[in-house]
């Protein structure tokens, strides 16, 4: 672990902060590994134990390290999990495309593309739990007395199994995203205006495809789910726009 040249004038538990992710980023340190004590550490980079402290609750708040108490305790790299890296990454998406005001038009194109670069695996690999759980999730959306929270929840289910089938963890992964968070917005925004009934029918087209081993059936029923989605969007978003123009003459 190499030490930081320090700019007096920065925070220094940001600069101890940042050396230490680099060395667990890098592979220096790997998970389970125990960091260095405290007042090790604290001679290492030359300051004082709670600024060495200050460092270590950063690195605890980024999930990076966890801590031990006890003869055998310390500050230890953190193991992450697929699912909570999964949850983190679907946060950031969502803050991202919050904060940025994403283009509804961009996030669609985005979401069915990287959508759609699972489809052949998921139909590869997708076993009878998933087909299961996909089914279950479009009779669940048929059923009455369902809040548009509780649609929007069982459509990005579906939408997360789909992409699950894949078996893959990695594309899991970096599909948190998309589904978790694009698919939400996209939802949000075209609840009001969209049919069940419709989506009912494209999510049964699409998880028949995926049963019959079809990748270009289900892409094609992704085209058709994209479209769908777009032209709602636009519908909603340019009757907002008409409603929020003040009146003249």
């Amino acid at each position: 672990m190499k030490k930081t040249e320090r700019n007096q004038r920065s925070d220094l538990p940001a600069q101890i902060a940042k050396a230490l992710r680099d060395a667990i980023l890098s592979g220096e340190l790997t998970a389970d590994d125990r960091l260095p004590s405290e007042s090790d550490l604290a001679e290492t980079f030359e300051v004082s134990r709670p600024t060495v402290r200050e460092a270590l609750k950063r690195l605890a708040a980024q999930s990076l390290i966890r801590t031990e108490r006890g003869a055998f305790g310390g500050a230890f790299v953190r193991r992450l999990s697929y699912d909570e890296a999964q949850a983190q990454h679907a946060s950031t998406s969502t803050l991202l495309l919050s904060i940025n005001e994403v283009d509804f038009a961009v996030a669609c194109e985005a979401r069915y593309a990287l959508e759609t670069s699972v489809t052949a695996l998921a139909c590869a690999r997708r076993s009878a739990d998933d087909l299961a759980a996909m089914r279950e999730e479009i009779a669940r959306q048929g059923r009455g007395g369902l809040s548009d929270e509780e649609f929007c929840a069982s459509d990005v289910a579906l939408h997360r199994r789909l992409v699950d089938a894949a078996g893959n963890p990695i594309l899991s992964y970096q599909l948190a995203g998309a589904v978790e968070a694009m698919q939400p917005l996209m939802n949000m925004i075209t609840f009001s205006a969209r049919s069940r009934e419709e989506i009912i029918t494209l999510h049964t087209r699409l998880t028949d495809a995926v049963e019959a081993v079809a990748p270009e059936a289900a892409n094609a029923t992704l085209a058709a789910l994209e479209r769908y989605t777009l032209e709602l969007g636009q519908g909603v978003i340019a009757l907002r726009a008409r409603r929020s123009r003040p009146e003249t003459g």
